[in-house]
């Protein structure tokens, strides 16, 4: 988690964010509870690389909100059911048959 070494060897892409935590409570470690509330950006940082919540509910919403878009203005010319049913092929055997014929 916090070792610094990442699934190649390197540095770990949250390792920095690591760092900047661990930096922020020596600095405010003397002031008790009040120093860990100033420390709370930047454990959220820290857990937002790690975990992507933020970003996958921001994911989520904008989801959400282009299929409300979408479902408000529904495409023009859109086939009807009965078009994808048939895909176009009922009541053209006339058609069917002259293709067959002409093999």
């Amino acid at each position: 988690m916090a070792s610094g070494y990442g699934n190649n060897g390197g540095r770990s892409r949250c390792y920095p964010f690591w760092q900047e935590v661990l930096g922020c409570y020596v600095v405010n470690s003397g002031e008790g509870e009040s120093g860990k509330k100033k420390c709370v950006p930047a454990l959220e940082d820290y857990h937002e690389c790690l975990h992507h919540r933020k970003e996958a509910l921001r994911t989520m919403k904008m989801q959400a909100a282009y299929r409300k878009a979408e479902a408000a203005h529904p495409r023009e010319n859109a086939p009807k059911a009965e078009q994808i049913r048939s895909l176009g092929l009922l009541g053209k055997e006339e058609e069917a048959a002259n293709v067959l014929a002409q093999r």
